[in-house]
């Protein structure tokens, strides 16, 4: 493992107090959802958690924080801007970037948003589906400063029942997000 791998883990474990649950999906390719998703500060335990183990981590973020300084440190740590105003052009660049040789891990919230939804989004499962690829559980739980890439789901063909699912997994967990009042999982 590089320096800066071992200094991202030294800040997680013991500067912030966090416990890694499991290392990173040793696949080339997956999506990791990361849920609760309350706080800008979940990009940042993110990234320290796959730094941590050596590995980078892709994060899809909206292209209006990418302007000068803020812009070159989100893409330095594997930010991607994106133009939510073409959602369907979002996902074929993904969807392409996720077909190409190399290692690809796409962390993506569900939620979509810092705010409360009730309703998920479902674009990560037609990326996993098109691109053949598992996707992890991944959590952040701020009440118990745990954080892994939890449980790979198995897909079907009927995106909303499996985020039905995915949000009940999510809901039996019992996390925290780091302002609990904007997450909700029912």
């Amino acid at each position: 493992m590089d320096v800066w791998g071992k200094f991202c883990g030294f800040l997680l474990r013991k500067v912030m107090g966090w416990t890694t649950v499991d290392e990173p999906l040793p696949d080339d390719k997956c999506i990791l959802l990361g849920v609760p998703h309350t706080s800008i500060w979940d990009f940042f335990v993110s990234y320290l958690y796959y730094r941590s183990f050596g590995e980078h981590a892709k994060c899809m973020i909206k292209k209006e924080l990418f302007f000068p300084p803020l812009g070159w440190i989100l893409r330095a740590m594997g930010g991607i801007p994106v133009d939510r105003s073409s959602p369907t052009n979002m996902l074929r660049s993904v969807i392409e970037e996720m077909e190409r040789p190399g290692r690809f891990h796409l962390a993506i919230a569900p939620e979509g948003t810092r705010k409360p939804v009730r309703t998920w989004k479902t674009g990560f499962h037609l990326i996993a589906r098109e691109a053949n690829v598992p996707v992890c559980m991944g959590f952040f739980d701020w009440g118990t400063k745990r954080v892994g890439r939890g449980q790979v789901f198995p897909l079907t063909d009927d995106a909303r029942a499996d985020m039905k699912k995915i949000q009940e997994i999510y809901e039996q967990m019992h996390l925290t997000g780091k302002h609990p009042e904007k997450y909700i999982t029912h």
